[in-house]
């Protein structure tokens, strides 16, 4: 069993064991509030919407006050597909506590899932920010979720440095004695640029690295150790340490997620010249994946991905059922490939391919992408791959994308050959797949 196959499914397991412990509790003493909440969390926590609402509303009985138990029920009515009952349970808590922050995010996803974006910055992130008890960095932060989704550059990566004032968002911590750059000009000056967050952030985001360097003298790297191949064929970088090596000397240093602030970066300036990215020298695997690929000769290529980390927080938003790709398979002259790593379930798709055996690290994963003609991907880091050389790329998102897919878009000013499918209705994945389908049928002669 893969290490993150054992992960997710000890997760579970530890779940199921604390719903029985609370159920036990429960039967010694059925008007505990207490016990009933923390058995609707965990029925929660299971996906159980239903009978963690009724948990919740029997918490809510006994003890009517009861804030966090509104909270989890609004969360179980979204996720049942009720908004409007959502919103009115939220709108009851912030009457009694204004500020409450959470409310107000919670709000925020019920009125994408009401289709009416609209109110997010000015009825209630703006007004958690300035509330009493409230306003920090915590909210200038999702206020700046808010400001990039909605396209709102560069306010919104002004607004995005309040993650460092965040516990616990930025991964991994880093203090250095030599000061941050400003986006001065630095001759015989060398800058340390640093990862920050996921593979996906550091793909998408070192593309800023040619900008650094006609700005000054050495450019260092310091990358997640599988990426430390793969990124070093981008332009503008002297050198990649991969972060379990020692660092060489610097004089300045910034965070990749830092530099759309530092060149005031808008919706008109993104830097979008691809491929930014090529396939390294120094593939491991090479030989074996050109094996796999000389199989399908003559036919369309398409690699898949449906599911992401499973220790994400918002896994189960992004990750689509492998069942639902079924339609897929009606798409003739198709070699399917699967990118998904430690894959549970089966992919009901003719003659799917796994490539899980032979990618050990991205520079094998480039090599195997430049040998598709399309790449249909949730929101992952093969995701930002695959924009980032240039491949043909479907990327399916949820109801209430991260920030750097925005809103409405169908098309994505970060990564040119990309095209968009969101959901219509939270969690409706059958009708991105039936839409990806329609497509393709029209497209297919022209992969």
């Amino acid at each position: 069993m893969t290490s993150k196959r054992k992960q997710a499914h000890d997760d579970s397991r530890k779940l199921q064991e604390a719903r029985e412990a609370r159920q036990r509790a429960m039967r010694i003493d059925l008007a505990n509030p207490r016990a009933l909440f923390n058995l609707g969390s965990t029925q929660a926590g299971l996906g159980q919407w239903l009978k963690a609402a009724g948990l919740f509303r029997q918490v809510l009985a006994l003890e009517p006050g009861h804030i966090d138990a509104s909270i989890g029920l609004a969360n179980c009515l979204m996720k049942q597909g009720d908004p409007g009952s959502a919103e009115t349970t939220l709108k009851g808590v912030l009457e009694v506590v204004p500020g409450h922050l959470e409310a107000h995010e919670m709000l925020i996803k019920v009125h994408h899932q009401q289709n009416n974006p609209s109110k997010i910055h000015q009825e209630h992130l703006r007004r958690a920010l300035f509330s009493d008890g409230v306003a920090g960095p915590k909210a200038e932060f999702e206020v700046a979720h808010a400001s990039l989704v909605h396209g709102e550059m560069p306010l919104g990566w002004d607004q995005y440095e309040a993650r460092f004032e965040v516990p616990g968002l930025i991964h991994p911590v880093r203090s250095f004695t030599q000061p941050r750059w400003h986006g001065e000009p630095f001759p015989g000056r060398t800058l340390l640029l640093h990862y920050e967050q996921g593979f996906g952030d550091t793909l998408m985001f070192v593309r800023y690295a040619p900008m650094v360097k006609a700005l000054g003298g050495k450019v260092l790297l310091v990358a997640q150790a599988p990426l430390a191949d793969l990124v070093a064929t981008c332009g503008g970088i002297d050198e990649v340490i991969p972060a379990n090596r020692p660092l060489p000397d610097f004089d300045l240093h910034l965070p990749l997620l830092s530099l759309p602030r530092i060149f005031r970066t808008d919706l008109d300036s993104i830097p979008a010249e691809i491929p930014y990215l090529d396939v390294p020298d120094q593939v491991p695997n090479r030989q074996r994946i050109a094996e796999i690929l000389s199989t399908s000769e003559g036919q369309i290529r398409i690699g898949l991905v449906w599911a992401g980390s499973s220790t994400h927080k918002r896994d189960g938003e992004r990750s689509i059922p492998p069942a639902l790709l079924a339609p897929l398979g009606a798409l003739p002259e198709v070699a399917w490939h699967s990118f998904q790593l430690g894959a549970t379930g089966d992919v009901p798709l003719p003659g799917l391919v796994s490539l899980d055996p032979c990618i050990r690290n991205f520079s094998d994963t480039a090599y195997a992408l430049s040998g598709m003609q399309l790449v249909i991907t949730v929101d992952t880091a093969l995701a930002h791959l695959a924009g980032a050389l240039g491949i043909p790329t479907l990327l399916l998102v949820s109801f209430l994308p991260d920030f750097r897919w925005m809103l409405g878009r169908e098309d994505s000013p970060w990564y040119p050959t990309m095209r968009i499918y969101r959901q219509p209705r939270l969690g409706d994945w059958e009708a991105v797949i039936q839409q990806v389908l329609a497509d393709l049928r029209g497209d297919q002669d022209g992969l």
